[in-house]
């Protein structure tokens, strides 16, 4: 399989994609509140994506999907990172992927053509399915902390009620 092929060589460069993308989110414009991730947790995160993408697109089911960006966006709804923000990060993250696989310039025939199409073809899926979950986990998060600050008790503040 060509797009397998393809997965290896982003796997054996996830490290060099990794530090590239992290430098890019925590500069760019559209991602400003991802500065209240740490650096090292961005990167390790995107590591440990990159460097098992095969298992991600090939063998993860929609349940592992769904549970790590659900985690995901209401992590990051609790630290107050923007959901566009977030939701930039991982157009950024499959948009620095396709540029990768365009500067290897190997595909010389129909096969290896295919095969990136293939490829493409599980990225998108994967990261359509990522953002949906992760949005869906950053607005259950709000709610939830929405609703803990609207059960709050309201202290008496007694100056306010001094003559």
């Amino acid at each position: 399989m060509v797009a397998l092929r393809l997965i290896r060589l982003i796997e054996s460069h996830g490290n060099q994609i990794s530090e590239t993308l992290t430098k890019r989110m925590l500069s760019s414009k559209r991602t400003t509140d991802l500065q209240k991730v740490s650096e090292a947790e961005l990167l390790s995160s995107l590591q440990g994506l990159l460097e098992h993408l095969s298992e991600w697109l090939l063998m993860k089911t929609d349940n592992d999907v769904e549970q790590r960006y659900h985690d995901m966006g209401a992590r990051r709804s609790r630290l107050g990172v923007s959901l566009s923000d977030s939701c930039w990060a991982l157009m950024m993250t499959k948009e620095c992927l396709w540029e990768f696989l365009q500067k290897q310039g190997f595909l010389h025939n129909p096969i290896e053509l295919y095969g990136e199409i293939e490829l493409l073809s599980l990225l998108d899926q994967f990261f359509d399915r990522a953002l949906g979950y992760m949005a869906e986990g950053y607005e259950e998060s709000a709610r939830t902390n929405a609703d803990k600050r609207r059960q709050k008790p309201r202290e008496l503040n007694p100056v306010a009620f001094a003559p």
